[in-house]
Order: C-alpha cells, then sequence, then structure tokens
C-alpha cells in the first residue's frame, strides 16, 4: 500500500515539476519577446522611423508567443493532471480489492473459528458450561471492581 501511495506521489511530483519547467520556459520566452520590444522601440527611436508601429508589432508578436506558450502549458498540466488521476484511480482500486480479500479472509477464518467452539461445545457439553460459568465469574468480578 506504501508502494501505491509513493508512486502517486511521484507521479504528481513529476507532473508538478513538468508543469513548473513549461511555466518557466513561457516566462523565459515572454520576457525575451518584451526585451526584444524594448530594443526595436530603442532603435526606432535613434534610426527615427516609425517607433509606434514597431513598437506595435513587436509588443503583438510578444503577446502572441507568450499565449502559445500559456496554451502548450495548460495543455500539458491537464495531461500531467489526467495522469495522476488515473493513476490516484488505479491505485485506488488495487486497495479496494485488497480491502475485499481481507474481508473474505476474515468471514472464512471467524466461520471456522465458530465452526470449532460449536464442535467442542457439541462434544464436551459439561466442561464447556462450566467454562462458561467461570468466565461470567471473571467478567462479573471484573465489571464490580
Amino acid at each position: 500500500m506504501a508502494d501505491i501511495r509513493d508512486r502517486v506521489k511521484g507521479a504528481i511530483d513529476t507532473g508538478a515539476d513538468r508543469a513548473k519547467d513549461m511555466v518557466g520556459t513561457a516566462a523565459d520566452k515572454a520576457k525575451n519577446a518584451t526585451d526584444s520590444a524594448a530594443n526595436a522601440a530603442n532603435k526606432a527611436d535613434n534610426n527615427g522611423g516609425s517607433t509606434i508601429d514597431r513598437i506595435r508589432d513587436t509588443a503583438q508578436s510578444a503577446l502572441d508567443t507568450a499565449g502559445e506558450y500559456a496554451g502548450q502549458v495548460r495543455e500539458k498540466v491537464g495531461d500531467y493532471a489526467g495522469q495522476a488521476r488515473d493513476i490516484a484511480g488505479q491505485a485506488g482500486d488495487r486497495i479496494q480489492h485488497w480491502a475485499e480479500d481481507a474481508y473474505d479472509s476474515a468471514g472464512h477464518y471467524a466461520g471456522d473459528f465458530g465452526r470449532e467452539v460449536t464442535g467442542l461445545v457439541r462434544r464436551y457439553p459439561i466442561p464447556a458450561l462450566l467454562v462458561g460459568f467461570g468466565v461470567g465469574l471473571l467478567l462479573g468480578r471484573v465489571a464490580r471492581a
């Protein structure tokens, strides 16, 4: 059971690390695009060109690039979340089967024990009554104290 929990935790950690890497990459690309826009504005001012048009084009390009990377990050995070959900579901199924098996085994052992006690009482009725009487006296003394 600890192995399943560790595997689920590892899958979630891996997904989070990958998402963090994608977000870092998107942030780097957006910063590069912003730097490019600032450089273009400086060049336009120095060259006397159409500064506003160049800034607008560079800013639009930066926004488009950032939007593309954000979309990719969103898709990757969704994929990793889906994988983590699937692994958690598989772990839940395994635990459920394990619990059902344990319940069935406990039921069989309890049934066997009951049959053995019944067999002993049928074979030795008087000693069984005396033991029952003795246990009752002991329980009565314990409960009274």
